[in-house]
């Protein structure tokens, strides 16, 4: 948001520069005018309105020759509407504007994430009793040991695997090869049934063996205890390669994909990272926190008899984010001024062009821009805040506002016209509609010859309808038509006729009283006619089809009829 201070030095500058300008043209326009000819006020690009000098020349972005401006021109646009700003170079020096050049290179950005280390859960193994029996020993006895396939955890007594075992050395053929599946069943591994011919006759006991490499997090039972079947005995999870869980809110998922490398530290292991990859992004999205779960595998090794990582440890993350080539800018060149992102082009020559861009991802120094710009354009980064403040300033003030006639108190309405004010209205309609037709063919000598007898009907109108009191001031000036010389001259004075007879003449088509006629409005005119207001009407009667007097063969059709 722009502070006062920002608006302030912005209206400085641009008073600054106006009072300096107006004065050195207004200099140079009297010193250069001869006497009894249009002053001239400067020398004008028409290709680059801002440029401007005192002096004949050449444009110095197109080379193109200066066209002079007079007084009453209007000379070229060079606010395009706040469009473009144009400053001199002690402004460009006062607020240190600096450009930048769009480019397209890779867009980087650091994601810092927070999670924690949980353990592989699909390498988590719970083992439990597969028959009833009795614990006689337990090979490992603490919590934290580590284990590896096949390594004994207990030694069980039970008599129904005993005598399942002394079945099976007795048999032979497929009634042994049954019994076998009957002791895989009651948790003896192939190799324990292969072995079960050298097995002592007077053992007593059956090995439970760790299924998995791990480390054992869980002991339920000890030396002695009678266990039923299908009791838990053990848990055993493998460390061996850890999960790092962060959440990933909705702003940083088209950043994030599987493959992406991230950095993780723990408080625990101040001296050490942990580098793995982006796994696994759950699909399920959580609306109340507008995030989802991403898992990043990372390797644990063993270090003096233990793992580095320990599970549910607290740990942060620096995703190394990857991006494809795009057009970019550093932040500083985009100004976010409500829903619209707002770019400076300089065009040369103390030109800056105000432009709306679409932005997409933020990185750690530069913007994405989707649209509005080109790979090249010089864009200001600095000083581009007090340029936007004058081009506020030029929208504000600069453009013409959409004015509207003056309110007046609406002339009351006879209830009848005599023989003379009928003859003159009908005079008058006839007037009206031949000139507007005159001007829509752009024919200037027919003009001209019609709107000689315009003094006396004018005239005429004037006595006739200001004591009804309608507001002919405009439409009294008109009795002054003479010969003009272009059409452009021809079209402002009608525009006078047109706007002030439609004001007095429209009340009294509502009421009636006045022959028929169509009333069109024009929403383009301040185009045609400088300096007026964007909307105006003229009369044409005998339901002739629009033709605009206004424009002519230039935009014939530009208007619509006004209904009473």
């Amino acid at each position: 948001m722009k502070t006062f201070l920002t608006i302030l030095l912005t209206a400085l500058l641009a008073a600054t520069a106006t009072w300096f300008t107006l004065r050195e043209t207004g200099h140079n326009a009297a010193a250069t005018a001869p006497a009894g000819e249009r002053k001239l006020l400067y020398y004008q690009s028409a290709m680059h309105p801002w440029i401007k000098s005192d002096k004949p020349g050449r444009c110095t972005i197109c080379g193109m020759e200066l066209t002079p401006v007079y007084e009453g021109d209007s000379g070229f646009d060079a606010s395009g509407g706040g469009d473009i700003v144009a400053l001199t170079q002690t402004q460009i020096q006062v607020l240190h504007v600096q450009t930048v050049e769009a480019k397209t290179r890779p867009l980087v950005r650091t994601l810092r994430v927070a999670g924690t280390i949980n353990q592989d859960s699909t390498r988590h193994r719970v083992l439990s009793s597969y028959v009833d029996g009795r614990i006689d020993k337990l090979h490992l006895n603490f919590i934290g040991a580590e284990v590896a396939a096949g390594q004994p955890l207990a030694e069980l007594y039970s008599p129904t695997l005993l005598q399942a075992e002394r079945e099976y050395r007795q048999l032979t053929g497929e009634l042994r090869k049954q019994t076998s599946l009957r002791l895989l069943q009651m948790g003896l591994t192939p190799a324990q049934i292969d072995a079960l011919d050298t097995k002592p006759a007077d053992a007593l006991t059956s090995q439970i063996l760790s299924p998995v490499s791990g480390t054992v997090v869980s002991q339920s039972v000890y030396e002695g205890q009678y266990v039923a079947t299908g009791q838990q005995l053990f848990e055993i999870a493998d460390f061996s390669t850890m999960w790092f869980m962060f959440r990933a809110y909705e702003q940083d998922l088209p950043w994030i994909s599987k493959g992406l490398t991230v950095k993780v530290t723990t408080p625990s292991i101040s001296n050490k990272s942990f580098v793995g990859k982006i796994t696994f992004i759950d699909p399920n999205f959580e609306q109340a926190t507008r995030s989802t779960s991403v898992r990043v595998e990372l390797p644990n090794p063993l270090v003096n008899g233990g793992r580095e990582l320990l599970n549910r440890l607290y740990a942060d993350g620096l995703v190394e984010l990857e991006a494809p080539s795009v057009l970019t800018l550093p932040h500083s060149a985009v100004i976010q001024t409500g829903p619209d992102a707002v770019v400076y082009i300089d065009k040369g020559g103390g030109a800056y062009e105000h432009h709306v861009v679409k932005t997409g991802r933020r990185g750690d120094t530069l913007t994405e821009i989707l649209s509005g710009l080109s790979a090249g354009d010089q864009i200001v980064t600095n000083g581009n805040l007090l340029i936007d403040g004058q081009a506020e300033m030029n929208r504000a003030f600069m453009t013409p506002p959409e004015t509207t006639a003056p309110v007046t108190a609406t002339p009351a309405t006879p209830a009848a016209l005599d023989d003379e004010q009928k003859m003159a209205d009908s005079d008058f309609l006839q007037l009206a509609d031949t000139m507007s037709a005159a001007l829509s063919a752009d024919d200037l000598e027919k003009f001209n010859t019609v709107s000689a007898p315009s003094m006396n009907t004018t005239g005429t109108m004037v006595k006739l309808l200001k004591p009804l009191g309608a507001n002919l001031d405009d439409l009294d000036h008109t009795r002054h038509f003479h010969g003009f010389d272009d059409i452009k001259s021809a079209r402002i004075a009608f525009h006078k006729l047109s706007v002030a007879a439609t004001a007095a003449l429209e009340p009294l088509r509502s009421a009636g009283l006045t022959p028929e006629f169509q009333v069109y409005e024009c929403g383009m005119v301040d185009e045609a006619i400088p300096g007026v207001p964007r909307k105006a009407r003229w009369i044409q009667t005998g339901g002739r089809k629009l033709a605009n007097p206004f424009f002519g063969a230039e935009m014939l059709e530009c208007g619509e009829e006004i209904k009473p």
